[in-house]
């Protein structure tokens, strides 16, 4: 090997290992804490005891329907998710009247608690990883929202992934937020006042809005709030491999991310899937988070994606934003759509419900 070939090496060298060095860094560890507030179990055994019966009994339900769905090719395993989500929690009685609607051309229903104001709107955006869920699967939680805000809410069944590009689902909340001001669930009028919600990817696409609405100068919402939200698609956030066994929910979709190295996870992100994962607008964690609502952020301690949420609590925070962690001890992922069976469920909602009432 002549010496100018081994220049050349040793700079190629010197190249990678400053590449690897760099998609290895991770600028947003300095978000990790503080922790906020932890809301642990509560301290009747007795009620333990009933909140662990009904998560056994939920996750023996999930994991046969996974089992089931195993051999099936994917549009008819995708197919059996959906279907799955939408009939787990049918049958729990609601107190609230449904009925459909066209949200600004995204499918919709209005969900309403008895003597709820309709001039008061919540928009709720449903999890399900952007390829399951929907108004239906969710009813628990968008009943629940009604009763508690004193508000109609506008459940959408937004556009979902495989059959759609990932930007779809971001149109249809905009969208939908758009009628949502001017629209209620019997005329046309002006909204009293306006509240985003959601879990999950739900709880992404909520603070994706949130941001959207600040840059556009639309009214903003008074308040928002997101259940567990996914906030960097790059997914590369500690928990995913911390919480990993004790994230019962998540954890068949997180095995394989977990074993993935952080660089790998990172160039993924940025060459291979099918959307851009550090746009603001797909992960709102690496977006501008100032001048955002007042926003209430619920997340378990145990679930993966623990970070996500804290660390967009943190960031936004330090960028002079009202958000406000909570963090529930033991709980699953979404813990809210288990009501009423989890006393934590109710809790959680409680305090949801003196968070809206801040901001009439």
């Amino acid at each position: 090997m002549d010496a100018v070939s081994a220049v050349f090496i040793a700079i190629a060298l010197i190249a990678l290992t400053v590449v690897v060095f760099w998609l290895q860094r991770d600028k947003n560890a300095q978000y990790d804490l503080p922790i906020g507030e932890v809301f642990y179990a509560p301290p009747d055994s007795k009620t333990r005891v009933a909140s662990t019966t009904a998560l056994k009994g939920i996750y023996r339900q999930l994991k046969n329907a996974s089992k089931s769905r195993r051999s099936k090719p994917l549009k008819r395993r995708i197919d059996h998710l959906r279907a799955v989500m939408d009939q787990l929690r049918t049958h729990i009685p609601l107190a609230s009247a449904i009925s459909p609607t066209n949200a600004g051309g995204v499918p919709a229903e209005w969900v309403i608690a008895p003597g709820a104001d309709p001039s008061r709107r919540l928009l709720y955006i449903h999890g399900g990883g952007f390829v399951a869920g929907s108004p239906t699967s969710h009813r628990i939680i968008t009943s629940k929202l009604s009763e508690i805000t004193n508000s109609a809410v506008l459940a959408i069944d937004y556009r979902l992934s495989p059959e759609h590009k990932r930007e779809a689902c971001i149109e249809d909340c905009r969208s939908a937020y758009d009628w949502l001001l001017v629209n209620g669930p019997k005329d046309e009028s002006t909204a009293s006042a306006v509240y985003v919600a959601g879990d999950s990817a739900g709880g992404n696409l909520t603070l994706s809005l949130l941001a959207w609405t600040r840059d556009t100068q639309r009214r903003a919402p008074n308040a928002a709030v997101a259940l567990s939200p996914v906030t960097d698609m790059r997914m590369v956030n500690p928990s995913i491999k911390a919480n990993l066994n004790t994230d019962i929910m998540l954890k068949p979709m997180a095995r394989k991310l977990a074993k993935m190295p952080r660089w790998l996870m990172v160039t993924a992100g940025v060459f291979i899937v099918p959307y851009k994962a550090t746009d603001p607008a797909i992960s709102p964690l690496l977006g501008k988070l100032h001048d955002l609502p007042p926003l209430l952020i619920q997340a378990s301690d145990c679930e993966i994606l623990l970070d996500d949420g804290r660390r967009y609590a943190n960031k936004a925070r330090a960028a002079g934003s009202n958000v406000t962690l909570q963090l529930w001890s033991g709980m699953p992922h979404v813990w809210q759509i288990f009501h009423p069976e989890l006393q934590a469920a109710q809790d959680a909602f409680d305090q949801i419900e003196q968070f809206i009432a801040r901001y009439p």
